[in-house]
């Protein structure tokens, strides 16, 4: 296949040639955005190579083409290390998913790569890509398609509809369904079983109990892989996964009829989507396990499960990369662990970097039995990453995070939390009256803060109460940050995010704290991110809107919002930057201005409605 044709195959308009022959050089590349090859180049080929053959991309892919004659002709490894070199270079020039190939010239054969962290070897080689496809569809494997998550969702009503008809509790529900996903993806067997006899107790076996115990030794099974869990925190695991939930009455109780059916439906309409480990199959399960956490648990107000859109704009906003230590000490169901845990192995060159990231440099603590047992689960099905998850009170364990080395921390704390919850130097300074936590949230960052190096961010969702902070204990733990710490950013962000569990209004801060914020002398970033092009729909909670070939409105929405917070752009109606003290209101709304030019009169007739509809329903 000569250029030409693989050009043409994939699509000329996405060609990307920066020299006269239309290569593309990295050399040049990098230095627009203000970095040296040299720096990338590791010296273990013969060549420090410099121009890929053809380049394509778009706003969020790229594909890499290197050609070669034949094959046969030369040294595989070599080529597949130039490839690398390649795959290196793009990494630091653009944070866009990656495709690699060599292709023959000669003749026919073709060599993908692509999924986490693009590592060029046989072993991650896509041997059954043999054919070269359109840029089109390249796109549609790695990210999959918005229809795929629509499936996905519309599948978690139907499973939670079977579930309250076999009687599982709703508590319950969000932990069991994620526990036959992960036996599920590790070779569980439960068709045209046979009851049999229990060799260790000499008991009769019936299907059903067969199912349970197998799934109790997958289990076992995954967290004896890692030798890095120690004994208590293993036995925690799984008393929290198996006699907490697979144990518990309601799943006991459940015939092998109903097992069989609840596995098949998981298998039959939710693996398909997830059972794979490119980005796109890591999104579905994400969006899958979030979303399911919020629809079992909507009669529960107080739960703020964050949404992984959210998670995934998070951590790109605080640079999460394959050297960042990630601690979320409220991880509930591990939503921000699962999602950095994925960028940083995205950002990986080798299969030791990735075992790296998920042994050593991704952390969690949650104190509560059911979201710790969601955590582990969730971690484990995202392959492993869940020996650093700890089910403790942040507070109690101030030692340990300093012992971490923790550089980036993602979190989203409880805004109203009783008191056992709570840091116990600082209740102890509360009247006998209060109940609740009264700076709503602040006190688990500030004490996050105090433990973790100064070269450290954070990124953490806060009530919008504490950005104004009219509160005295507010007030008094926004003073405490910025007298050590830098505000760096806030997002206004959707009003009902976390719909349909908690009805709060939120808000995400950054904070650099490496030095104080009158010290650091800067604006602050303040973003009106209000429309994630997400909508409500009943029962399912809020799913991402498309346009009219079916592409995701979100995708654009969180590459403007990035762009708009790394480059500091003010945009009417978008973002403003503003020097702040601990005074003032850390919102976007004090300080932006109206782009009047955007306003339409549907924009007054749907206000005018609101406001009716607000009287109607307060009996004004």
């Amino acid at each position: 296949m000569n250029r030409y044709e693989i050009i043409q195959k994939i699509g000329d308009m996405y060609q990307i040639g920066n020299t006269e022959s239309g290569e593309f050089s990295y050399v040049q590349a990098l230095k627009t955005v203000g970095k040296n090859i040299k720096d990338y180049q590791k010296g273990d080929t013969d060549t420090n190579h410099q121009y890929l053959d053809i380049r394509f991309e778009n706003d969020r892919l790229v594909i890499l083409v290197e050609t070669k004659n034949s094959f046969n002709r030369w040294d595989h490894n070599k080529i597949r290390k130039q490839l690398q070199d390649y795959v290196r270079y793009e990494k630091a020039y653009s944070d866009k998913k990656i495709i690699a190939m060599l292709i023959e010239t000669d003749g026919d054969d073709i060599w993908v790569w692509h999924g986490q962290s693009v590592i060029i070897d046989e072993e991650h080689r896509k041997k059954e890509e043999t054919v070269l496809k359109s840029f089109e569809e390249y796109e549609n494997i790695v990210f999959g398609k918005v229809n795929d998550k629509i499936k996905v969702v519309d599948s978690i009503k139907i499973l939670n509809e079977m579930l309250h008809s076999d009687g599982v509790n709703e508590k319950l529900r969000s932990q069991f369904v994620g526990t036959c996903l992960l036996a599920l993806k590790n070779g569980l067997s439960y068709k045209n079983l046979k009851p049999t006899l229990d060799p260790n107790t000499g008991k009769d076996l019936s299907q059903e109990k067969i199912i349970i115990k197998d799934i109790k030794n997958i289990l076992s099974g995954l967290l004896s892989k890692n030798n890095d869990v120690d004994t208590l925190n293993k036995a925690g695991k799984l008393s929290v996964l198996s006699s907490k939930v697979l144990d518990d009455q309601d799943i006991a109780s459940l015939t092998y009829d109903e097992l069989q059916k609840i596995l098949e439906f998981i298998d039959n309409n939710i693996i398909p989507f997830i059972n794979d480990s490119n980005t796109a199959g890591q999104d579905l399960l994400n969006l899958f396990f979030t979303t399911f956490n919020k629809y079992v648990g909507k009669s529960d107000k107080n739960q703020a499960f964050t949404p992984d859109h959210i998670c995934d704009f998070m951590c790109k906003a605080v640079g999460v990369n394959k050297n960042s230590r990630i601690l979320d000490p409220c991880s509930g169901s591990g939503a921000f662990l699962v999602r950095a845990m994925t960028d940083a192995m995205d950002d990986c060159d080798t299969e030791e970097e990735r075992e790296e990231v998920k042994r050593n440099q991704i952390f969690g603590i949650e104190y509560e039995d059911g979201a710790f047992g969601l955590s582990s689960t969730n971690m484990l099905i995202h392959g492993d990453g869940n020996s650093n998850v700890i089910q403790a009170s942040m507070f109690e364990r101030g030692e340990w995070i300093k012992d971490k080395n923790i550089n980036i921390v993602l979190m989203n704390p409880p805004y109203n939390a009783t008191r056992k919850f709570c840091d116990p130097e600082y209740v102890k300074t509360w009247t006998s009256s209060k109940k609740e936590d009264p700076s709503k949230g602040f006190h688990f960052v500030e004490y996050i803060a105090r433990h973790i190096p100064a070269n450290s961010k954070i990124a953490v969702l806060l009530p919008m109460q504490a950005a104004i902070g009219n509160s005295g204990d507010v007030k008094k733990f926004k003073k405490k940050m910025l007298d050590n710490y830098t505000l760096e950013a806030v997002f206004s962000l959707p009003n009902e995010m976390f719909y349909p569990g908690a009805a709060a209004i939120a808000c995400c801060m950054i904070f650099d704290l490496s030095q104080k914020h009158e010290r650091s002398n800067k604006e602050t970033f303040f973003g009106y991110f209000k429309d994630d092009k997400f909508i409500k729909r009943k029962g399912l909670g809020r799913v991402e809107k498309t346009d009219s070939d079916g592409n995701s409105l979100w995708v654009s929405t969180k590459d403007e919002w990035l762009d708009l917070y790394k480059n500091k752009k003010e945009v009417p109606g978008l973002s403003v930057m503003k020097k702040v003290t601990w005074k003032d209101e850390w919102l976007a709304e004090a300080y932006m201005e109206t782009d009047y030019s955007l306003l339409e009169e549907s924009d007054f007739e749907n206000t005018l409605r609101e406001y009716c509809a607000y009287l109607i329903r307060t009996g004004r």
